[in-house]
């Protein structure tokens, strides 16, 4: 992979994060995860995972995002402008912060073994999304029904739960 695609990729992926952080407004929030979310699987695609891409941009670009401004659809937006910042919060969130770029730093430049190289994987005779599915398919069908259910009812309560009463 070109590390200057790599560079750029992850610019993207950590402005658009820091903007979901730093945003006031929920929906803009929302859409800086997604433009994230792109970030990341571009990442996967250049890196040859070009399942593991398609599932983010599906899975977490699609149906999350679609869940997400679903709920923010449901929010009193008018509150959420009047809401004033809580500098507590705010000087907790950067002592955090800092602490997790101390360990980040510290796991980054302390961990020798990140330099070796990875034995190059076999060509097998059918690709990474056959064997998913079917491992998918043939040994965890019942755990799929059940959260296929589940994300049903789920967005069923949700429907029943935002109905506006008619006065």
């Amino acid at each position: 992979m070109n590390p200057v695609l790599f560079w750029i990729f992850a610019a993207i992926m950590l402005i658009f994060a820091c903007m979901v952080v730093v945003n006031r407004n929920p929906v803009a929030c929302a859409l800086s995860l997604v433009v994230s979310f792109m970030g990341l699987a571009s990442l996967y695609f250049s890196l040859g995972a070009f399942f593991i891409g398609v599932i983010q941009i599906l899975v977490y670009a699609g149906a999350v995002m679609v869940l997400f401004l679903f709920i923010i659809m449901l929010l009193d937006l008018r509150t959420e402008g009047r809401r004033r910042l809580n500098w507590l919060a705010f000087f907790g969130g950067v002592v955090v912060l800092t602490l997790f770029l101390k360990v980040i730093f510290d796991i980054s430049y302390g961990f020798q073994g990140g330099a070796v190289a990875f034995p190059a994987l076999a060509n097998p005779p059918h690709g990474d999304a056959w064997y998913i599915g079917m491992t998918m398919f043939q040994q965890y069908k019942l755990p799929l029904q059940v959260v296929g259910t589940l994300v049903l009812v789920a967005t069923i309560g949700v429907v029943l739960l935002s109905k506006r009463e008619l006065k």
